[in-house]
């Protein structure tokens, strides 16, 4: 029996429940059904192999092409003239629809011109590009071929385009001229250019996507996009090769990383079987609907749920290079949503806070019709009760948050509307997605009671679509996740299952507050802050105190047109709040207004690297972050003692 199960009140659904219990008490069966979702070249009768624990491998002897089913597969069924990515770019004011029957053409030839450069099966080709339908197409084309992508955010800074460089050794990097940002134009090829010369490893060719806001200087090795396009080589095309399920599809590095970069590998069997199942079960999408991910193909959010999950279905996907506010205003979202006939919507809560502490009302909302959108997904930070209950009124749809990491590639937890929509509780990502064993852990290793606080672990195997190791390093996989609890993979969050087998996830591990022996998450606090008619966003860290060992500080973003002078009142209600709600024992005692929070690209809080400048450490800011100045900025505030 799960944990999960064993937790459960009633307030779960049979439907779910049994699909739950089934696919822990013979995945190999429940994952067996699943592929026949996917058009196999040589169908897998392996389905689990665990002969070489911990690294467990799916549907060992099957071969398939991703690249086919995304793409060549549609066009066969009768899908040629469906669209199947709509580009919108309020930043340059562009806008494309390509059918599936374009993709395909563009695609082909995509796969032609890397072939022309050299690229065979198992190359790496890396991917430095804005959100444009060119990073898509190469992403698909490298896929057809068997090289492995690896995307790499769009202006990340030349030290860790370096370190990604040597780590995944592309014969080929596709890159662009510039991004574009709403307040400048940032010009990638200079910092491809230094990444590359501080690089050991060199690659033989740079694909650059020539841009009229910035047109870059090409060098020897580079070669411009149109002429590449349109050479012999892509004119030829390229037909998709046969890959084993377990061949890599593509290297993900994980945000934050130090030192030598992290390659999260996934495989393409796994992968394309999971994400398939989860468009249907999970986020209730079908083939010939519309799904607008807010997020960019350099993240995991966006490989899944921008690029293979949509596609693979046969559905139309939004690529979308804009903000959620700023691109003119904080109706953008709801603007796209409406414009291509969303069904689902799947976005950052940060993004959310952004457009309400700009919005607070949505009155923006008021210009926009939605009667397709059914609901909205959220994942990337914890979704504090306080948002998702502007959410749900706002949208007045099912607001789901669900939960997940790079290395799983698709959600550990979340309401699972495609089985059966059970019952919202705000603040949890409801329960275990089928296929995830998930337990609470205390220190040695024991599952704990409801409601208990501890690591939050999944027992292996893990389902498909996850990482089976890290490339190029398995001894690193098994110390980073599989060392602490032998038998389990370490998710590194913390939380708790309640007696209806809800989960809740309050954040890192080592965003834990020990004050004077109590250990409290950083989530409790925040949740108690958020819920304040003035707050737009908080963060709550952790500071060194002599006395208490850790004393609670929180810096708390208001909402628009909050006047200064009530800044006092402010602070002494959100410390009555705390007190009220968490316990005498969190007092908070410094709650410091500002402009804004320091935030990786992806929307997470930077809790630690504040905790580190508060504390008078050297700071660990990671390469994702947004916007550096944020950082700056609070580094006086951070520093000041009560």
């Amino acid at each position: 029996m799960s944990q999960r199960e064993a937790t459960r009140g009633q307030a779960t659904g049979g439907y779910y429940d049994r699909v739950y219990e089934e696919s822990l008490a013979d995945p190999g069966g429940f994952w067996a059904e699943a592929a026949r979702a996917i058009d196999w070249i040589t169908p897998p009768t392996t389905i689990l192999d665990d002969s070489t624990a911990p690294f467990y491998r799916w549907f060992s002897d099957g071969e398939l092409n991703v690249c086919y089913n995304a793409v060549d597969r549609h066009v066969a069924g009768g899908r040629s003239e469906q669209v199947a990515i709509h580009y919108d770019s309020p930043l340059t004011r562009r806008k494309e629809t390509i059918t599936y029957a374009a993709l395909l053409s563009r695609v082909r030839a995509a796969a032609g011109g890397l072939r022309g450069l050299g690229v065979e099966k198992g190359d790496r080709v890396l991917i430095y590009m804005p959100m444009v339908p060119e990073a898509v197409i190469t992403m698909l084309a490298c896929a057809r071929i068997g090289a492995i992508h690896s995307v790499v955010f769009g202006g990340f800074a030349p030290q860790e385009l370096a370190a990604r460089i040597d780590d995944a050794t592309p014969k080929v990097i596709v890159s662009a001229s510039c991004g574009i940002e709403p307040s400048r134009v940032v010009k990638y090829k200079p910092f491809l250019d230094e990444a590359i010369r501080r690089a050991t490893h060199k690659p033989e060719h740079c694909v650059i996507l020539q841009r009229e806001q910035e047109r870059a200087e090409l060098g020897e090795r580079d070669i411009d996009w149109m002429d590449w396009e349109a050479g012999t080589a892509a004119q030829e095309g390229a037909e998709p090769v046969t890959m084993t399920s377990t061949d890599p599809l593509y290297i993900l590095y994980t945000s934050g990383t130090t030192g030598k970069p992290k390659g999260i590998y996934r495989d393409c069997g796994g992968y394309a079987v999971a994400l398939r199942w989860s468009m249907e079960y999970l986020y209730d999408v079908a083939a010939g609907e519309t799904m607008f991910t807010a997020s960019d193909v350099g993240w995991v959010v966006g490989h899944s749920y921008i690029v293979y999950g949509p596609l693979l279905t046969g559905a139309t996907t939004v690529l979308y290079e804009g903000k959620p506010v700023g691109t003119p205003d904080a109706g953008a979202f709801w603007r796209i949503a409406a414009e291509y006939n969303a069904v689902a919507m799947f976005t950052a809560p940060t993004a959310l806070r952004a457009i309400r502490k700009v919005d607070p009302q949505a009155s923006l909302l008021s210009n926009y019709y939605l009667p397709a959108l059914r609901t909205l997904y959220l994942a990337g930070e914890r979704l504090d009760p306080d948002t998702y209950l502007w959410a749900a009124s706002t949208l007045h749809v099912p607001v789901i948050d669900n939960w997940w990491q790079t290395e799983t590639g698709w959600p550990i937890a979340c309401n699972p509307k495609g089985l059966e929509l059970l019952p919202i509780k705000a603040g949890s990502p409801t329960t275990a997605v089928p296929g995830f064993d998930v337990q609470v852990l205390d220190e040695n290793g024991e599952p704990v009671g409801p409601g208990t606080e501890g690591a939050i672990c999944i027992k292996l195997p893990m389902p498909p679509g996850t990482l089976p190791t890290l490339w190029g390093d398995d001894d690193r996989y098994v110390n980073s996740y599989l060392s602490a609890y032998p038998g389990y993979y370490l998710t590194g969050d913390g939380g708790y299952i309640d007696d209806d087998g809800y989960l809740f996830v309050m954040g890192r591990t080592d965003d834990v507050l020990n004050i004077a022996g109590h250990r409290l998450s950083t989530g409790s606090l925040e949740a108690a802050i958020a819920g304040h008619k003035a707050v737009a966003e908080c963060a709550v860290i952790g500071v060194r105190d002599e006395l208490k060992g850790q004393i609670p500080r929180a810096l708390v973003v208001l909402k628009a047109g909050i006047a200064d002078t009530d800044s006092a009142r402010i602070r002494a209600e959100l410390a009555e709040r705390v007190r009220a709600e968490v316990g005498a024992v969190a007092t908070l005692d410094r709650v410091d207004i500002v402009a804004a929070l320091p935030k990786t690209r992806s929307g997470k809080i930077l809790r630690r690297t504040m905790r580190e400048i508060a504390d008078g450490d050297n700071p660990s800011v990671p390469a994702t972050i947004e916007d550096p100045t944020v950082l700056d900025t609070l580094g006086p505030v951070l520093r000041r003692v009560n």
